[in-house]
Order: structure tokens, then C-alpha cells, then sequence
């Protein structure tokens, strides 16, 4: 572990803690290091939908009911 690392308690449940374990295993990883990856990922993908929001927030948005009568009217229900 890096010195500029630090150091957290999580609680899984226990089959996720197997699992992690294994992967961990089977990759040559440390849990926290598994851990981690999962984390930069889950991140990663929130920012991407943060700019994604960013980049579609002009569009024009369309209630349910709009959408409902529009697949009605061009026959897709």
C-alpha cells in the first residue's frame, strides 16, 4: 500500500466478500486493489454521465404521455 494511501472499514455481505476474495485471488490482487478498481470505475462511468447530462441539458425533453401519443400515432402501439 502506498504511503498516501487510506485506510477505511467496509462491511460486505458475505458473498460479496467471497467473490472479491476469489477475484482478488485468481488476479493476483489484493481485495483492496480489486476494491479500488471497482471504485475508479464506478466513478469514472458517473462522470461520464455528469457530462453526458451536460452536453444533452438544451435538448427538448417529452412527457410520458407526449411519447405514448407519438409510438401511437406513428403506430408502434
Amino acid at each position: 500500500m502506498s504511503e498516501l494511501s487510506k485506510r477505511s472499514t467496509v462491511y460486505f455481505e458475505a458473498e460479496i466478500h467471497q467473490a472479491l476474495r476469489i477475484k482478488a485471488a485468481t488476479t493476483h490482487q489484493s481485495v483492496s486493489e480489486v476494491v479500488n478498481e471497482a471504485v475508479r470505475v464506478a466513478l469514472s462511468e458517473d462522470q461520464e454521465d455528469l457530462k453526458a447530462f451536460s452536453q444533452r441539458a438544451d435538448e427538448s425533453s417529452l412527457s410520458y404521455e407526449e411519447l405514448l401519443e407519438d409510438l401511437k400515432t406513428h403506430g408502434k402501439i
